[in-house]
């Protein structure tokens, strides 16, 4: 069974209401290994709105609430790296 991604907006997963999806196939073996929802007009309207209200909080962050965050997303990052990794080969068909 494919793989489904929805749209993540405003902090959580938005399932897609247009009822179209796009392929990601992976490259080395030309199989489609997930589908992603296509936005409809109101998905992209609200993934919008969200951004803008996020960028207006993070404008009036201070320095150390920034710098926090950053770090915290370092972290992630390093904490998942083999994840990462795996899900980026996946997409671009190169060994991990």
């Amino acid at each position: 069974m494919t793989k489904t991604v929805n749209h993540w907006i405003g902090g959580k997963t938005v399932e897609g209401t247009s009822g179209a999806y796009g392929p990601v196939t992976d490259p080395a073996t030309g199989a489609v290994t997930t589908q992603v929802a296509l936005a409809s007009t109101e998905e992209v309207d609200a993934a919008v709105a969200a951004a803008k209200a996020a960028y207006a909080t993070w404008g009036t962050s201070s320095l150390a609430q920034r710098t926090a965050i950053l770090f915290r997303y370092r972290a992630l990052l390093d904490a998942h790296r083999d994840d990462i990794a795996a899900l980026i080969t996946a997409e671009h068909g190169k060994v991990h």
